[in-house]
């Protein structure tokens, strides 16, 4: 019985090693060949290839450098995320079932990226905040409640007198497959600044509505967003503090902001969403922002209405801890 458990040990060991170094191999054949394509835009470089038994399978190690520009863009991990070892075997012979994606799509996988790295003075990040701001005029940009806050995104000044020399940014989206609809997971937070978890519900099938590509149309059915601070509300306090604004300079200034996001989603915050943001900034860490529409509502057709209607719609409000 002894050897038994021991050959099966041995034999086990044996397969898993086997799988390992044939998942990784194509996945370093495909990953390389992406990386030839793309380098006429951008030339790419990583560490290798590595899988877990929980079912991640992650490129270690990227560094990127975008052809015109010469500081590197750096992420310590970027992959997919499955239910568990042989979800990835599965998923690794997509090419072979792709008529069949049903069978092969576990019923819950994500995307993820961790600690991509972002240096703030870096030139491809001054070129995309200036591309940002190509339309907004300067006298609104130059004002001290936009400029510390951020209305328009933080420049890599603004960033510096912050205290931040690197932004590290770590994303993860994860599908879920319920009945009669799926579930979409998004995790976002950049280091020192914010954490943002939500979860949207979606009308549907997963598999079916996602192959519909350029034509797919969520549905929403319910959404629930937390958003906690790491510190980004009191560094624009006390930046905001030494540009001359008080308090309540800075507090009208956030509210402006909010309403600016707003008018470019459609939305015209009632009440519910702004008196909780309102006792946010006051000095609360948490804010949470919840959608339980009576049914589902395309997203793609929120514009449709009037933004002061869609608050409404979506049965929006919003709560602190």
């Amino acid at each position: 019985m002894k050897n038994l458990i021991i050959w099966a040990i041995i034999v086990g060991s044996v397969v898993y090693g086997g799988s390992k170094f044939l998942l990784h191999h194509k996945v370093e054949s495909g990953v390389d060949m992406a990386v030839l394509a793309m380098s006429p835009f951008v030339n790419v470089e990583y560490d290798g290839v590595s899988s877990t038994m929980t079912g991640e399978l992650t490129i270690d190690g990227i560094r990127a450098r975008i052809n015109g520009f010469s500081d590197e863009i750096r992420i310590d991990r970027l992959g997919i995320d499955t239910p568990s070892y042989f979800s990835l075997l599965s998923l690794a012979d997509i090419a072979e079932n792709i008529r069949t994606p049903d069978d092969v799509i576990p019923a819950y996988f994500g995307f993820i990226a961790e600690g991509v790295r972002v240096p703030v003075n870096a030139d491809y990040f001054k070129k995309f905040h200036a591309e940002m701001l190509k339309d907004v005029r300067a006298s609104d940009i130059d004002a001290s409640a936009a400029q510390c806050t951020g209305k328009y995104g933080f420049s890599p000044e603004v960033l510096t007198r912050l205290g931040y020399s690197e932004q590290v940014v770590s994303l993860s989206a994860h599908f879920r497959r319920g009945i009669g609809n799926y579930k979409v997971a998004l995790t976002s937070s950049v280091e020192d600044m914010w954490d943002v978890d939500a979860e949207l519900t979606l009308a549907g099938d997963m598999v079916t509505e996602l192959a519909k590509g350029p034509r797919y149309r969520p549905k929403l059915s319910a959404m629930r967003i937390e958003y906690t601070d790491d510190s980004l509300n009191q560094r624009v306090e006390k930046y905001c503090g030494r540009l001359g604004l008080s308090d309540d300079d800075i507090i009208r200034a956030q509210l402006d902001n909010l309403s600016f996001f707003g008018k470019q989603n459609g939305i015209e915050f009632d009440e519910y969403v702004i008196d909780p943001f309102t006792e946010f900034l006051g000095g609360k860490s948490t804010l949470i922002v919840t959608a339980k529409p009576s049914e589902p509502v395309s997203i793609s057709q929120i514009s449709l209405y009037h933004p002061s209607d869609v608050p409404a719609l979506l049965d929006l409000s919003a709560e602190t801890l």
